[in-house]
């Protein structure tokens, strides 16, 4: 798979999920390839040399009323990018999630450059916004999906599609002495785990409602051994958390990059919808999913909506077997509640961490960069 020219790859990812999903083809890719690397990453990316033209967060605005709030702030930027892409004369764009800002630089490219468009997570046409597929039909060259069942779906309307799989497929436990001790954590200690989300816009409804729980299982005889374990995604994610925590009990921790060390360690989570309730399940630890957005986004996108579950693991185990607490139903008396089934999902846990790591596999890093460099005639 190499060449005498250079094959320049445009990029463009605003998640920390996305950015270790980019590393890991964008590396393979290297292996073989001489590669230069333009667009948006985040820190793993920027590792294997993407230079980014600003800083990935900007990306990272969810639901559907704060994207129009910022409609102005997100064109400059996609209209930049597909300049610039265009300026580089990139021989392939790949979109990483953020599928309504790289939906445009797609279509953009498909009209005015030659490149080859990669969507890597697909759009959630099977959740809703069906009539979606039409522009990844027109303009997107290959979807690569994470989840079998999407790959499927693309084959039915004969999309080019392939399965990469998850790769939380592939990841285990990390010893619990070996995060102790990395931490300075007691081992007379009990562990739970809370994930508000790595996105401020989330942590801003998420971390209220956590912090009631932790307020109050605390000083309950049950809950008083426990020390709460808070992963940040980066600097500025710790720092936003801690504006939240002047008036709380003593034993929270907040580490950077330390989602899987914490979930290794914890006898369960409280998790915001998304990845991390995945993670979460993979690693054997239950989460109780929760999710909170402004009434007007829920109220939009609940109407949208054609599936019954929200949370990764239950969609992907096809029943609601870990407690969702969505929107109304996401308040402390709840969470109480769902406390109740942790025993029985913690008894449980190990041989559901199995069935999802065998329902997350696919074809893998190689096989996925190998289908992408030979869309430019690259073997």
């Amino acid at each position: 798979m190499s060449q005498s020219k250079s094959l320049n790859i445009g990029i463009v990812c605003g998640e920390h999920s996305g950015d270790m999903l980019g590393a890991g083809i964008i590396g393979e890719i290297k292996k073989n390839s001489n590669i230069k690397l333009f667009g948006v990453g985040g820190p793993k990316l920027e590792e294997l040399g993407v230079k980014s033209k600003f800083d990935f967060s900007e990306l990272q605005i969810m639901g559907l009323i704060d994207p129009l709030l910022n409609i102005r702030k997100l064109k400059n930027l996609r209209n930049d990018l597909i300049k610039f892409f265009i300026k580089n004369d990139i021989d392939i764009f790949i979109g990483i999630d953020s599928p309504d800002f790289n939906i445009g630089i797609h279509k953009a490219l498909k009209k005015k450059h030659k490149s080859k468009n990669i969507q890597i997570v697909s759009p959630s046409v099977w959740v809703w916004r069906q009539n979606r597929i039409k522009s990844i039909q027109a303009f997107i060259d290959l979807t690569v999906c994470l989840f079998d069942f999407e790959d499927s779906y693309y084959k039915k309307v004969k999309h080019n599609s392939i399965h990469l799989g998850h790769p939380f497929s592939d990841i285990s436990k990390i010893d619990k002495k070996e995060v102790l001790n990395k931490y300075n954590l007691s081992d007379n200690n009990k562990f739970i785990s809370i994930l508000p989300g790595s996105r401020i816009s989330e942590i801003k409804f998420m971390m209220p409602i956590f912090l009631q729980f932790i307020n109050y299982y605390s000083r309950t005889k049950e809950g008083r051994d426990y020390v709460y374990l808070i992963p940040a995604a980066d600097q500025k994610v710790t720092k936003y958390i801690n504006t939240f925590l002047n008036s709380s009990p003593k034993q929270i921790i907040i580490k950077e990059a330390a989602t899987q060390d914490f979930l290794s360690i914890s006898e369960f989570s409280i998790t915001t919808s998304g990845t991390a309730t995945l993670e979460s399940a993979v690693l054997g630890c239950p989460p109780i999913i929760c999710y909170k957005t402004n009434f007007l986004n829920y109220s939009i996108i609940s109407k949208m909506m054609k599936i019954k579950n929200i949370g990764l693991p239950n969609i992907l185990l096809n029943k609601n077997y870990y407690p969702e607490l969505v929107q109304r139903d996401c308040k402390l008396s709840n969470i109480k509640s769902a406390l109740k089934r942790i025993p029985k999902l913690i008894a449980e846990s190990e041989k559901n961490a199995e069935l999802l790591k065998n329902i997350l596999k696919g074809q893998g890093f190689s096989d996925t960069a190998k289908k992408i460099i030979s869309l430019k005639g690259y073997q």
